[in-house]
């Protein structure tokens, strides 16, 4: 069944971990966040929060809709008094006209409808300041249906079960639809890049199985029985050729936009 992010047991999910290097030197490339109002929307653990912190945002407001996941955040990101949390959604912020120099929406689009999408680039954009950026990260259909392979073990999961590539794809907008609504939202200078991310390094197979089988960080495999999560893992251990002992890289192919206000 469905993830439910509503529910205070789930609101560790998207914590314990970091952005890598390849996440924070695009973003570096592409935008200046020195000194800035940073907002994260759909911050979730606060991960990415604290990217944008150690990045040099002067301020960085996480936004989420699930007041547990924002406990979850607030515990993760205490040690930084710079970020900050508040309920709120894609669609409706709750934040002031013009307030923030940076936006960023990651992994959040794929819950949205066609119609959410274009409500939530209109948000962004009335919240930027003119000049601010949009930074949009997600999956296209595309960059979910690469094949499996030792950096890329999410491919097993589709490859394995056609069922969750479907799921997937489905809830996955096309560079066009995501285009057309930054574009229509009043957003100008949009690029989309490829970006291939590490998820996370683990010292062993063993650790990965772990927490594959935990669905820790991972919403999709909530569709899944224990059983099936089993399966799952002896697959990605036998297709790719793990040994318990062997270290794991995991990564993840990511389209990232970024749109001038």
């Amino acid at each position: 069944m469905p993830i439910e992010f509503h529910d205070e047991k789930n609101k560790h999910t998207y914590v314990g971990r970091r952005a890598d290097q390849e996440w924070l030197t695009i973003i570096e490339e592409k935008v200046d966040v020195k000194g800035t109002v940073a907002v994260d929307i759909g911050c979730g653990g606060g991960v990415y929060s604290i990217a944008l912190a150690d990045l040099g945002a002067a301020e960085v407001i996480g936004v989420d809709f699930s007041e547990a996941m924002l406990q979850g955040a607030r515990e993760y990101c205490a040690g930084y008094s710079q970020i900050r949390f508040k309920q709120g959604s894609a669609a409706d912020t709750g934040l002031q006209d013009a307030s923030a120099c940076v936006v960023l929406e990651r992994a959040l689009i794929h819950h949205l409808t066609v119609t959410e999408l274009k409500k939530a680039m209109k948000e962004a954009r009335r919240i930027l300041k003119n000049g601010g950026t949009l930074i949009v990260q997600d999956r296209t259909p595309e960059d979910c249906l690469l094949e499996g392979s030792r950096e890329h073990a999410r491919g097993y999961w589709f490859e394995r079960f056609p069922k969750l590539a479907s799921m997937e794809t489905k809830r996955r907008h096309s560079l066009t639809t995501v285009g057309e609504a930054l574009r229509e939202a009043g957003f100008r200078q949009v690029e989309a890049v490829q970006l291939w991310e590490t998820r996370k390094r683990y010292v062993s197979f063993a650790d990965y199985r772990e927490e594959l089988l935990q669905r820790t960080g991972r919403s999709i495999l909530h569709e899944l029985t224990d059983e099936e999560l089993k399966v799952l893992a002896d697959r990605i251990e036998s297709e790719a050729g793990y040994r318990p002992q062997d270290t794991v890289v995991e990564k993840d192919r990511w389209t990232v936009w970024f749109a001038k206000s």
